[in-house]
C-alpha cells in the first residue's frame, strides 16, 4: 500500500500552490484557526461571546462571526479581540523569491 504525505494529498485534490483554489483553500484555512484561537482563548478567561463582545465593543454577533470564520474581520477588530483576552500576538511574514519590478 502506498501512502501519500499531506502536501502531495492537498496538491492533488486542492490544487498546486500558488494557484487560485490553493489560495483560497490556505486563506480559509488561516481563517478557521484564527477562529478557533480566539474560541479557546475566550473559553479559557471564561467569558461568553456577549462578554466579550461587550469588552471589545461589538456586538455577540460579531464574536460568534469570527469565531466560526463567517466574516473577513478587519485586522484592528482582532487585535482588539486578543487585547482583551489579555493574550500575545505574534505575526510572521516571509517574504517570498520573487522577482519585483519597480517601475
Amino acid at each position: 500500500m502506498k501512502t501519500y504525505s499531506l502536501e502531495e494529498l492537498t496538491d492533488k485534490h486542492v490544487g498546486k500552490k500558488g494557484t487560485p483554489n490553493r489560495d483560497t483553500f490556505e486563506y480559509e484555512l488561516r481563517m478557521d484557526l484564527l477562529g478557533q484561537a480566539i474560541k479557546d482563548a475566550r473559553k479559557e478567561r471564561n467569558l461568553t461571546q456577549e462578554q466579550l463582545g461587550e469588552i471589545v465593543g461589538v456586538k455577540k454577533a460579531q464574536i460568534s462571526k469570527l469565531e466560526n470564520s463567517l466574516t473577513d474581520a478587519r485586522f484592528e477588530t482582532i487585535i482588539k479581540v486578543f487585547r482583551a483576552l489579555n493574550a500575545k500576538i505574534n505575526f510572521n511574514v516571509e517574504l517570498l523569491n520573487q522577482k519585483m519590478d519597480i517601475a
